[in-house]
């Protein structure tokens, strides 16, 4: 959103970022709206607990709402809305009196569900047609007593649409959008446009250092990112994949909690998540191999983070991932195939990651660097303000 924000003040708009949960880490070049506070978001994650998230913070949404008033904003763009500190039901009520457009950039699957952010690790596409009965109800965002799913669907589904022609969905990858067309966005506008990657940041260069400071100079370097690590990121299938590779491997996974670094076998890496992007692209850059053996993702940044630094890729064939990867950049695996994993492990250790390197900046620079993502916005913008 900063990014974002930073490309509609370089074309001269005026530009206001509205956030909730922690305050900002750094100062924001727009200006920053905080929507409610540390005793609301509590507040609301009570709420949740009965399956209403989305439904607290109403008094912190209107006064919100309040200030959209005053500025009258031309378009209002969303990114994700859940996280207990918005209140959805407020909000779209007051975008369905107006005729401000909206853009919507979707990362995941919440808005068109009835409860969960994802579905495709537990197998059900109930969202097709009508939730209920959900599967997924202990999973973000948790509930504990009671299962409201089916109540969930139908609100959403009521105000989500209420827009009409003033909504445009940005699915960020088209796994996600084949999903949005099969909810009750099915008549809604889209338009897919990837999550941008910093390329001035994710480059390839040398990165010794690294190898040096983990003793791993002689070690072939697969590296897997993610936060939290779950079943469905491939934690499990990344630890039974190592006690398949020989002892020149050494898999490095970012993004750990100390708990899960404890556990990790002889021949893996782990370490906590990392807020410095420029350390995490000298992993990026060390590595021979980026891998994802996630169940369920809507885009893969890991993946596109990992072509911008020339390094090639394993991923799984579910959901997004797939997509992101060509023949010349990489490799696509069965989910749960360990053995096909191995085989292609030493496939792309046997062509050595230089084969791959120019494909992966290539696929980088053609499709997810950030200059060219951010200025699709830019483009849809002029395009619903008729500026195009």
């Amino acid at each position: 959103m900063e990014q974002i924000g930073e490309r509609i003040l370089d074309h001269g708009w005026k530009s206001y970022i509205s956030y909730g949960r922690k305050r900002m880490i750094t100062p924001s070049k727009s200006h920053a709206i905080r929507i409610g506070n540390y005793f609301s978001v509590r507040v609301h994650g009570g709420i949740s607990l009965f399956d209403c998230h989305g439904l607290g913070s109403e008094w912190e949404t209107k006064r919100f709402v309040k200030r959209i008033q005053e500025l009258s904003p031309d378009l209002i763009h969303l990114h994700n809305i859940h996280g207990y500190y918005l209140n959805y039901r407020v909000l779209f009520e007051y975008l369905a009196r107006t005729d401000i457009p909206v853009v919507w950039t979707l990362h995941d699957c919440w808005s068109f569900t009835g409860h969960c952010s994802y579905f495709a690790f537990a197998e059900c596409d109930k969202y097709k047609n009508r939730c209920d009965y959900c599967p997924q109800i202990g999973s973000y965002p948790r509930a504990l007593f009671w299962d409201n799913s089916r109540n969930n669907f139908l609100l959403k589904k009521e105000l989500f649409t209420s827009l009409g022609s003033k909504l445009t969905l940005v699915p960020v990858s088209q796994w996600l959008a084949s999903a949005v067309r099969e909810s009750f966005f099915s008549d809604t506008a889209i338009q897919v446009i990837y999550n941008g990657v910093d390329t001035g940041v994710f480059y390839p260069h040398d990165a010794e250092d690294i190898r040096r400071k983990y003793c791993i100079e002689d070690k072939k370097v697969i590296l897997g990112v993610a936060s939290p690590w779950s079943p469905r990121k491939g934690y499990d299938d990344f630890v039974e994949l190592r006690s398949h590779l020989p002892d020149n491997y050494v898999i490095v996974l970012i993004g750990l909690s100390q708990k899960q670094i404890k556990k990790l076998p002889h021949g893996m890496i782990g370490i906590t998540r990392l807020q410095n992007q420029h350390l995490l692209a000298d992993f990026y850059a060390t590595a021979d191999i980026v891998m994802s053996l996630s169940r369920e993702e809507t885009f893969g940044m890991t993946i596109a983070e990992g072509f911008a630094c020339g390094i090639p890729a394993i991923v799984y064939n579910c959901t997004a991932t797939p997509e992101l990867v060509t023949p010349s950049t990489g490799l696509i695996v069965e989910p749960g195939d360990i053995r096909q994993l191995v085989n292609a492990v030493e496939k792309i250790i046997s062509d050595g990651k230089d084969y791959y390197k120019n494909a992966c900046l290539k696929r980088a620079y053609d499709h997810f660097d950030k200059h060219l993502c951010f200025q699709t916005y830019i483009d849809l913008y002029r395009k619903l303000l008729h500026e195009d």
